[in-house]
This record gives structure tokens, C-alpha cells and sequence, in this order.
């Protein structure tokens, strides 16, 4: 009865949850009888070790299909052996070919995969337009998309346009200015970049003001309307009395400004006409006199060039050097009246930093041609005065003493004795903290011991100059 059992269930089919009788009872070994020799069957344990295993090939055949590991009959592995997959769903998740072939090159030569169009170096065409496709809409074949660009508010506009127009005043380029207000939509705050331009220059410097009128002349028929303009100037007066409070001179500048527009014409001649016996407010009335005022001196458009002058960098070199020279126009009013304040601050209105070794040297070469000591006295006052003040720097008291010293054979020709005059003039300036020892010990020096007449014996003697 036994050995039909065993025939009707082999230990090979045993499953985890099949236990025998005798397993329960402890023993570990069955004793069976086959043609009366007794044999000992496989364990419980070996039979559970193989049913694991092959659930376990199954389950990872599609892994391992090809190049897996597989057993024997006796349990072992045996690797390399290869093991079809029998899952179905482990054939939708295997993504390498079953047959071992292919050079394990990218699919489809590298033209697929994510975030990838088709072969590097690929050109697609223009798409046609089905019109048989269900989204298609005729209307969209002549559309034409154009950035749209918001007009500017009140506060936008000064957040946007107040840093144009400082950066104008340091490169002066108005073509640039022209460009980046062309791509704003200014709306109806166009008639306040005038506005706002002037007012940025009531507080800024000569040269300034005049870059500024120099604007609104090339903004005005690009950007600008007359009547943007003519607006621009009528809020102008009707904030005069605000601005006086931040720039006292407000009612002269604006003046001048109308005026100028005037004479450029970008503001009409009837202006100024247009508000007699309407204006109540006396800052106002003071802009439109000073701008009437100076109408009537204009001739020839000399009070237009000359109302605001033109300083630094804007000047050419010829202009420069026409307008440096009238400082010794400047000296001469200086050994006058002998106020140094108003030397200083007529250079300071130059502009001309880069020029102030012009005024070091034409200051020298008087004190050359001069006789005596109070103007060489003066002089030495003027350059300590310019010197605290922080106006003329190291580096031009340099430049203006080395011409001197490379011009100081010539001057010596019309200028007797310039040689002597100078060591004394520069050795002051080196006892008063004006030069330093290096620029002292570069002046020349020319030897005073020269022979004189035969009736002298051969004696030297010293130059009397």
C-alpha cells in the first residue's frame, strides 16, 4: 500500500504545505521496499529546496533568459543554461532581445529615446497643414502674432525712464535714447519725458543742461511732438513753485530752457506772448521774463550757442585750448582783486579737469615776467588755495611744472634771468607743500659763472640776474 503511494505522489511534485505523517511525528527519513531491497527516498527538505527553486526560475526567466542561472536535477546551479521565459507577464517587462543578437548599439541608431527628435544634424521641414485634421481653423493660416507692449503708468514711467536719462548724461549719445524710448509705449506720458529731463537737469551741472537741450532738439520729431513739448513746459511753470524748493534758481533755468527751445525751435515764438496777464504765480512770471529777456539779447544765435556753455569732454580739443587760455585773462583778474574763491570757482565752471595744467603753467610764466615779489607771492597763494580745495590734482601741478621746465629755454629768450626766477618760484612752492622733492630737483639750472672783458684779468664773476 505504501509503494502505490509513493507511485501515485513522487517526492518531485511534493509542494510546502504537503507534510507526511511521519514528518509530523519527528521523523526525518521514510524506509521504503522496493523488490525487497530497502532504499532510502529523498527528505521533505530536499523536496521543498527544489520546489523553491524552480518557482524561483520562473519567476526571474525573463531576467535571466539568456545568460541565467538554471538547475540540475540534484539542485545545483548551472550557469549559462539558457531558460525561456514562461511568465507573461515577465515578457511585457523584458526589454532585451531572447535571440542574443545585435552589437548592443542605441535604438534606433540613437535617433530615439526621450527628449530626443530624430538623428543629430536631422532638418525637419515646414509641418503641411491638413485641413482634413479636426482642429483645424482656417483663420490661424493668416494670423500675425506682435508683441504687445503696455503703456506706461506714472510710476513706471519714472522707474524706466529716469535711469535712461542719467546714463545719457554720461555718454550723450541721443541716438541711443531715441532708440530705448522708441521701444516703450510711453502712451500718454510722452509730454513728461521733456518734463522729466529738465528737471533732472535743474540740479545737475552746465554741461548738462545743455546735453539736455541738446536732447529734446534731436527727441523732438522722433519721439517727440511739438505739442508734447509746448505741454512738457506748461506743467514745468505750474511746479515752479515746488521745485524752488529743492533748486532755489528753478524760475532762471526754466527760463533759459524755454528760451533755448525757442531759439531751436522746437517751441513756437508766440509761447511767451501767450501768457501775458495770465500767469498768477511769481516764479512763473520770473521763468517767462528771464526767457523774454534773453530772446531780445539773441543775435545771430549767439545767445542760443552760449546760454548754458559747453563743458568737459563735449568741447573740442581747438575750443578747449581757445577757452583755457582766457585763464590768464583769469590771473590777471586774480592779481587784482586777489579773491581766490572766485578764481576757484570761475575754473570750477570750465569743467575742464583735464586742462587745468594750462592755468598751472600760464600762472608760472607770469610769475617769470613779472618783477618783483608780490605777484610770485600771490600766485603761491592761489596754487595752495586750488591745492587744499582738492580742484587742481597731483598729477596736472606735475604736467603744468614739466612744460615749463621743457619750454624754459625758450621763454629764457624773451624773459632774462628765467632761469634764476624759476629755482626761486619753485623752491617756494616746494617750502609751501605745492610740489614734492622729486619735482623740485627736476627744475633746470643753467651755470651763472661766465668770463667778462678783457679788463677784467680773467676773472669770473657772477651773473648778476
Amino acid at each position: 500500500g505504501f509503494t502505490l503511494l509513493q507511485h501515485l505522489f513522487p517526492a518531485d511534485d511534493l509542494s510546502d504545505s504537503f507534510l507526511s505523517g511521519d514528518e509530523k511525528g519527528g521523523t526525518g527519513h521514510v524506509d521504503n521496499e522496493i523488490n525487497g531491497n530497502w532504499i532510502s527516498p529523498p527528505t521533505i527538505h530536499e523536496a521543498r529546496v527544489k520546489a523553491k527553486a524552480k518557482r524561483r526560475i520562473r519567476k526571474n526567466s525573463s531576467r535571466d533568459s539568456g545568460r541565467g542561472d538554471s538547475l540540475s536535477d540534484n539542485g545545483d546551479s548551472i550557469r549559462g543554461v539558457q531558460v525561456p521565459p514562461s511568465s507573461p507577464k515577465g515578457k511585457l517587462l523584458d526589454r532585451k532581445s531572447r535571440l542574443g543578437k545585435g552589437r548592443g548599439l542605441p535604438k534606433k541608431g540613437g535617433a530615439g529615446g526621450k527628449g530626443v527628435w530624430g538623428h543629430p544634424g536631422e532638418v525637419y521641414d515646414l509641418e503641411e497643414i491638413d485641413v482634413r485634421d479636426p482642429n483645424y481653423d482656417e483663420d490661424q493660416e493668416n494670423c500675425v502674432y506682435e508683441t504687445v507692449v503696455l503703456p506706461l503708468d506714472e510710476q513706471d514711467f519714472e522707474k524706466t525712464v529716469t535711469p535712461i536719462v542719467q546714463e545719457y548724461f554720461e555718454h550723450g549719445d541721443t541716438n541711443e535714447v531715441a532708440e530705448l524710448l522708441g521701444d516703450l509705449n510711453l502712451g500718454p506720458m510722452r509730454s513728461s519725458v521733456p518734463k522729466l529731463a529738465v528737471s533732472l537737469a535743474l540740479e545737475a551741472k552746465a554741461s548738462q543742461r545743455e546735453l539736455t537741450s541738446h536732447l529734446l532738439t534731436e527727441l523732438c520729431g522722433r519721439v517727440l511732438t511739438l505739442a508734447d513739448v509746448e505741454e512738457a513746459f506748461d506743467q514745468l511753470l505750474k511746479e515752479l513753485p515746488d521745485l524752488v524748493l529743492d533748486t532755489p534758481g528753478a524760475p532762471q533755468l526754466v527760463g533759459q530752457f524755454i528760451a533755448r527751445a525757442v531759439g531751436d525751435q522746437i517751441l513756437s515764438k508766440s509761447y511767451i506772448d501767450s501768457y501775458k496777464g495770465k500767469v498768477n504765480c511769481e516764479h512763473a512770471r520770473a521763468a517767462l521774463d528771464r526767457a523774454a529777456v534773453l530772446l531780445k539779447m539773441n543775435s545771430g544765435g549767439s545767445c542760443r550757442e552760449n546760454l548754458w556753455g559747453t563743458g568737459g569732454g563735449q568741447r573740442p580739443v581747438t575750443q578747449l585750448i581757445k577757452e583755457v587760455s582766457r585763464e590768464n585773462l583769469l590771473l590777471k583778474e586774480y592779481v587784482l582783486s586777489g579773491d581766490a574763491a572766485e578764481a576757484e570757482r570761475c575754473l570750477r565752471e570750465l569743467e575742464v579737469p583735464h586742462f587745468h595744467h594750462e592755468l598751472v603753467y600760464e600762472a608760472i610764466v607770469m610769475v617769470l615776467e613779472s618783477k618783483g615779489e608780490k605777484i610770485s607771492e600771490m600766485i603761491l597763494q592761489l596754487f595752495k588755495s586750488l591745492w587744499e580745495s582738492s580742484v587742481i590734482t597731483v598729477d596736472q601741478t606735475r604736467r603744468g611744472f614739466e612744460r615749463v621746465y621743457s619750454d624754459i629755454a625758450e621763454i629764457n629768450i624773451d624773459v632774462p634771468c628765467a632761469y634764476s626766477a624759476l629755482e626761486q618760484f619753485v623752491e617756494k612752492c616746494f617750502t609751501g607743500g605745492v610740489i614734492d622733492k622729486k619735482l623740485r630737483d627736476m627744475c633746470p639750472c643753467r651755470g651763472r659763472k661766465r668770463f667778462v672783458s678783457e679788463g677784467d684779468g680773467g676773472r669770473l664773476k657772477l651773473d648778476t640776474c
